[in-house]
This record gives C-alpha cells, structure tokens and sequence, in this order.
C-alpha cells in the first residue's frame, strides 16, 4: 500500500514538474532582429550589442540574430550599440520594450561616419528633401528624393551623433521623428510622430544628444523631451513644457549644453534658461533680454561666448555676449544692420564668420566676428541667394554654406573663400520640394 502512495506521488511530483518545466521555458522569450548596412569583414568591422547592458553578441555580417540569453515574460528589454565598426556608426530602431513574446524586430542600421547627407524640410508639401553632400559640397537627390512629414513642417534638425532626424510640423502639431539609414535615407521611427503645443516652429538637440526642444508659436511655451536609446522622444518627466515669450520662433543651446534661449517673434525678446541634470529648462533671474523687432531665429558662436539674434522687421542683428550664468548683455554695438527682413542667423564651426539669409532681399550677409565677438560685414557685404531665403546653414566641415530658398524651391550652395567670403558652387542651386523653409547637415 505504502509503495504503491509512494509511486503515485513520485509520479505526481514528476508530472508537475514537467509541466513547471513547460510552463517556465514558454514565458521566455529570444530578443532578436537584423542588422543592415555592415560593409566590412573582420573584428574591426563588427558591431557588438548588448541587451540590457549586458548580453554581448558580436555581428559580424549583415542578417538575423538573437542574444543567447533569453528574457522571462513581462521582463523589459533594450539593445544598445556597445562597439561600432569601423568608419561606420549603426543605430537601432525598435530596441526597447516588454518581452511578452519572441522579439524579433529590432533592426540595426549601420551607415558610414565619412560620408555626410542633407536635409529640407519643405512646408509647403510637407516632406523633408534629401541630399548627399559631395566631396566638393554639392548635392545630390537620392532616389527617394523626398519622405513625408507631419503637416507644414517648419524646421528641421539632426542629433549630434547623426543618426536621428527631427521635423518640428507647425500644422500638425507634432514632430515627426526617423532613424537615418544605409547612405542617409530616413525610415520614420515606430511612432511616427509624437505629440507637440500648438504650431511648433523651431527644434533643436542639446549637445550631449539626450534632449530635444521645441518652440511652439500658438502656444508661447516650450515642449522638451529625452531622447531614448532607440532615439524615439518622451516628454520630459520634470515639465512637458516651460512658458516662453509671446511667439517663441527660434531656439538655440549652448555648445556647453547648460543654457537655453529663445527668440520671441510677437515680444520682441529673447529668453533665456538654465537646463537641468533632466534636462528641463528653467528661467534665468531675468528671464528675457530686448531684442529688435521681430527676432526670428538666435544662434550661439561656438566658443559659448557670444549670441547673435536676426530680426526680420528692424533688417539688423541683435549681438550679446554671454556672461557667467549665461545671461545675455548687448554689446557696446548692440546691432548691426543685415538685409530686408533677415530669417536665419548662423555661425561657422571655427566661431570666425556669420551669416544672414535675408528674407526680403534675396541676398545672405557675411561677416567677420571681431576678438569681443562683434561683426562686421565684409568687404562684399551681401552675395546673392534665390528668392526668400528662410535657412542658412554651414556644415560641420567648414567648407560650405546652404540657403533654403523658400520662394524659389531651390538650395543656394556655397563654398567658404579665404577669409569667409561666399562663393557660389559651379551648380549653384540644387531643386527641392515645395517651399523649403529649414535646412540641416549631419555631423
């Protein structure tokens, strides 16, 4: 009698176990997807993942795969690039998330660090244009020449490491967001788009690379936001958004990534922040400085030490040096005189020159930056550009110099002379989408 118990218990206790032993190996799940873009053979031109910190697993061709270690159910999971191959720099796309099943689509895209592309962001047909940089500075359409964007997109800008791109869409009340591919083209994130204030105008990335803010017009606030692994954005947990002037339109951060500002269309002002360890803005003891009427667009020299502020309707520059705490004083020459109603502002990469698209005019001032910061034109003050310049942009090579060109829906290019002079490229435009209003470089 006894035995016989005991066998059915033995039993019992077997079967249970298999079906534990069941139960247990179906809520793990495999973290897995494909990499593309690996143009390389060997160690070196590998790239090595992890899952949540942890996990390597070295790719060494472009294909499937898993980490050998799998995720129990409901666990979290986030693949990040631990080592990029040489001359290339991937990025992933679907990295993060719960593990209630078999992951199977994250995708690593890999492209090479030489090679540089451009970006449009076209307003009246709401797409963003897309261009190769040549070695000689000139752009060429890729063969998907143009991608879709939320509704009128006003602004466009990359993330330091040049992997991301985001649209600031001021119809559409959103930004729209994408992962740059193989040979630059973008591929729209998982979430398309995320949620902005009302008529969102201008967007920028601190230099860390971890936030993104935008100005939003109709709303007079700012929408801030971090920057996730797979570089999707979230609002920022401390503050969505922070109050700006009345028709924020431009904002800028300094290269150290400690201070904010905004140009205030409507107040004739120019904001200024301190950020945060989070990331989130917060206003300076004197929140805002004057600035000339209709401040359209701000922009920080590269030393940290100087900002510069073009104002459509007074057709001058706004000039400041920044001081400890980053608080704005005009100079001694608070202004300098630009061309019809100037919308764009930018400074060169070695902090000695400036220029101005102007608007009304059809032309870009250039400038010298004096030792105090100051500017003064040229000895050709102005070349010309097509019609209704919005944009100007020089890119991080400090060779070349873009114009978006809304009225004409064309890109002036450029290349910098010696002693920062403008001269046009032998093709001196280049054709975009409708109304281009923003234009963008990668690192």
């Amino acid at each position: 009698m006894y035995s016989t118990i005991a066998k059915s218990v033995r039993n019992t206790l077997a079967l249970v176990a298999l079906l534990l032993a069941a139960c247990v190996g179906s809520s793990d799940h495999n973290i897995g997807g494909t990499v593309t873009g690996l143009t390389g053979t060997g160690l070196t031109s590998s790239v090595v993942l992890q899952n949540n910190g942890s996990d390597d697993i070295t790719i060494l061709a472009n294909g499937a795969f898993n980490f050998p270690t799998r995720i129990k159910d409901g666990g979290s999971y986030n693949v990040t690039v631990l080592t990029q191959p040489a001359g290339q720099n991937c990025t992933v796309a679907n990295g993060s998330g719960t593990a209630n099943n078999d992951v199977s689509n994250v995708v690593v895209i890999c492209k090479s660090s030489t090679t540089r592309f451009a970006y449009v962001a076209n307003a009246g047909s709401s797409t963003v244009s897309q261009y190769t940089v040549g070695a000689s500075g000139t752009l060429t359409a890729m063969a998907t020449s143009t991608v879709a964007t939320g509704t009128t997109p006003y602004s466009v800008t990359v993330d330091p490491t040049g992997l991301y791109v985001y649209v600031a869409n001021y119809a559409g009340n959103s930004v729209s967001q994408y992962i740059i591919g193989t040979g630059g083209a973008l591929t729209a994130m998982l979430s398309a788009t995320v949620a902005a204030g009302a008529n969102p105008n201008s967007i920028t990335v601190d230099p860390s690379g971890k936030y993104v803010y935008v100005t939003n017009n109709g709303s007079n606030t700012i929408s801030q936001y971090t920057i996730g692994t797979d570089g999707a954005l979230t609002a920022n947990t401390t503050a969505a958004t922070v109050a700006a002037g009345i028709g924020p339109v431009s904002i800028t951060v300094d290269t150290s990534g400690q201070y904010a500002y905004v140009a205030n269309y409507a107040s004739n002002t120019v904001s200024q922040y301190t950020i945060g360890s989070d990331g989130a803005l917060t206003a300076m003891s004197t929140a805002a400085v004057s600035a000339g009427t209709h401040p359209n667009s701000i922009t920080i020299a590269p030393s940290g030490k100087y900002a510069y502020v073009a104002n459509s309707s007074s057709s001058n520059v706004s000039q400041y040096t920044i001081g400890t705490g980053g608080a704005l004083t005009p100079m001694a020459t608070a202004t300098v005189a630009a061309g019809t109603n100037p919308a764009s502002v930018t400074v060169d990469p070695s902090g000695q020159y400036a220029y101005v698209a102007n608007y009304g005019s059809g032309t870009v001032s250039q400038y010298t930056i004096g030792t105090g910061g100051a500017l003064s034109a040229m000895s050709t003050a102005t070349v010309a550009a097509g019609t209704n310049p919005a944009s100007v942009t020089v890119d991080p090579s400090d060779q070349f110099v873009y114009v978006a060109n809304a009225g004409s829906n064309t890109v002036s290019q450029y290349t910098i002379s010696s002693g920062g002079a403008l001269t046009a490229m032998a093709t001196a435009t280049v054709a975009t989408d409708t109304t281009p209003i923003s234009v963008i470089t990668t690192q």
